[in-house]
Formats: structure tokens, C-alpha cells, sequence
């Protein structure tokens, strides 16, 4: 990457990573606490020894060349783990550790794993604070970017090559109606189940789905009249219309009881939900990490031991 002269200097690695985290060159100065000349002076080396401009002026501001976007994150790598090396690691003692944990998550993961998750870390270590913030349409990187800690859920789309994964459990889609909804005065077939009008929930906005694409492959086609951004807010619609909705088996038992709600089988062949815990490697090893996911291993497996009983 660097020079063999310069692959040893841990200085300018570190204003590398300063440079291409802020884009300009006064804002790593402030960083790395150093004058702007100073900085400027420090990236002019760096241009000679990746052989690269690394930032280039693009009106009044400086942007990325693709040799810096490239090195990016094997340059916040290779920071992170030097800095471990000279951070002398202490084990963790729960009842001392004070830290803001950010969980990104769908609405009806966070009712259901909420109440225990916060019960279980203010039993076992009453200085953490736990950010439940739920799942928008536009993070896909906020595990890389350190805009959260841990993502719980189903991986949709595609998340960023170096997250780290761990499924927890599985579920699969059943569909909802409210009591006494004339859908279920008769086997729901697959036409009967096309034919009803339906909402579905979508952070992005989408009317279509698996469900669409099972009932395309047998000709038939549904009404989606609405689309609401969660999971909760589709719950709600449904309990108060004649409109069909779909939900998680094991996530939702709670909250059709208390919206009054009733679940049926749909007449479909759709894929398990998988239920996943996803991370950026640079919490791999971190002590206080690994006990997080080991809390949300653990209440995962309590709440798929409940709903089977």
C-alpha cells in the first residue's frame, strides 16, 4: 500500500485515515491536532509514496480519488488494530462498564426483544444505555460507519462485503386480520387470499414482494392498497380495516393479542425469514461486544422457546 519507507511511519497512516474520513484537509488537521501547512505537507508525502493524488479539488471541496476509496477501509483497519495494540485490554467487569450501545432493528423486533434486552442489561451492568433506533431505508453502511453497533433482523438487501453475521433464529410469514374478517369464514385458498385488498409494510416504500412473486408464478395477482413504513403501523391499519396483513409468526404473537388481532396460515410457499445479528468487524473481539450479541443470542433463544409452548 505504503512505500517500504514509509509503511512503518503508524503517523502517516493515521493521517491517511484522518484525510479520507473528513475529505479535506483542515478538517484532519483539527483531528490530529497539527497546523493546516502542516497537514498539507503530511498528505504531499503521502501522494509520493502511494504514487496517488489521494484528494482532489472538485469545486470548494476535495473528493476521493478511486486508489483512495479502494484503500479506505484496509487504511481504518489497519489504525484500529495498531491502536489495540498499544490499549492495554482489561476484562470486562459488567457492573463497571458505562457505554451507549445503538441496536438497529425493525419496530416489531425492538417490542419484542426490547423489554428483555433492557431488563437484562440493567440487571447485569446498570451503566450501559441501550439506542434503539429503528431500521430507515438508507442504512446500508451503518455498521461500517459506526452509526450503530449491532443490526438485528432480516438482511434484505445487500449489506456492506466485511459485516459479520450471525443468524439467531428463523420465522416465517403468517397473515393477519382482524376478528371476525369475512376472509376466514372459508379456507383461505390462494385465490381467496389474492382477491382481498392488502397493506403491507416497507421502509422504502414498496407495494411488492415475495408474496407478489409466489402468486405471479401461479397467475394470480393481489391489490395492495397501501404501504405503510412498519411493521407496528400495518398491525394498526389492519385492526381498524377489512385489509389483510403479514406478519412474523413468533415476533407478533404478543401483539395480536393486544390489538385483537387473528393469524392464519397463507396458502403460499414463502421463504423462512431468517433472523440474523450483524456487526462490523472491528467489534469482533471487543469484550463488552461479544457480551451484547451474547444477550441477544440468549433472549432469542427464550422467545422461540415461548412461542413453541
Amino acid at each position: 500500500m505504503l512505500t517500504v519507507q514509509s509503511k512503518l511511519d503508524l503517523n502517516l497512516l493515521t493521517a491517511l485515515d484522518a484525510l479520507l474520513d473528513e475529505g479535506s484537509v483542515s478538517g484532519a488537521a483539527d483531528r490530529m491536532h497539527l497546523s493546516v501547512p502542516a497537514m498539507s505537507r503530511t498528505l504531499t508525502r503521502i501522494r509520493k509514496a502511494l504514487g496517488d493524488p489521494v484528494l482532489v479539488r472538485s469545486g470548494r471541496v476535495m473528493v476521493p480519488t478511486p486508489r483512495a476509496l479502494e484503500l479506505r477501509e484496509e487504511v481504518r483497519e489497519l489504525v484500529e488494530r495498531a491502536s489495540a495494540v498499544f490499549t492495554p485490554q482489561r476484562g470486562l467487569e459488567l457492573d463497571a462498564l458505562e457505554r451507549t450501545f445503538t441496536l438497529l432493528a425493525d419496530d416489531g423486533l425492538l417490542i419484542a426483544f426490547g423489554t428483555r434486552l433492557l431488563e437484562r442489561v440493567r440487571r447485569e451492568a446498570p451503566g450501559v444505555a441501550l439506542r434503539l433506533v429503528p431500521e430507515s431505508s438508507r442504512d446500508a453502511y451503518e455498521l461500517r460507519e459506526g452509526r450503530a453497533d449491532l443490526e438485528i433482523g432480516v438482511v434484505h438487501r445487500h449489506p456492506a462485503p466485511e459485516t459479520r453475521m450471525e443468524r439467531i433464529f428463523t420465522d416465517d410469514n403468517v397473515g393477519v386480520v382482524r376478528a371476525g374478517h369475512p376472509l376466514l369464514a372459508e379456507p383461505v385458498t390462494p385465490e381467496r387470499y389474492a382477491a382481498a385488498d392488502h397493506v403491507t409494510a416497507s421502509r422504502r416504500g414498496l407495494l411488492h414482494g415475495p408474496i407478489d412473486e409466489e402468486l405471479a408464478r401461479r397467475g394470480l395477482r393481489r391489490r395492495v392498497v397501501a404501504s405503510v413504513p412498519t411493521l407496528i403501523s400495518a398491525l394498526l391499519v389492519v385492526a381498524d380495516t377489512d385489509l389483510v396483513g403479514r406478519t412474523a409468526r413468533r415476533l407478533s404473537a404478543l401483539q395480536l393479542d393486544r390489538l385483537g388481532l387473528v393469524a392464519f396460515e397463507i396458502p403460499l410457499e414463502l421463504p423462512e425469514l431468517a433472523i440474523s445479528q450483524a456487526w462490523h468487524p472491528r467489534y469482533g473481539n471487543d469484550p463488552a461486544h461479544v457480551w451484547l450479541r451474547s444477550c441477544v443470542r440468549e433472549i432469542s433463544t427464550d422467545l422461540v422457546q415461548d412461542s413453541a409452548e
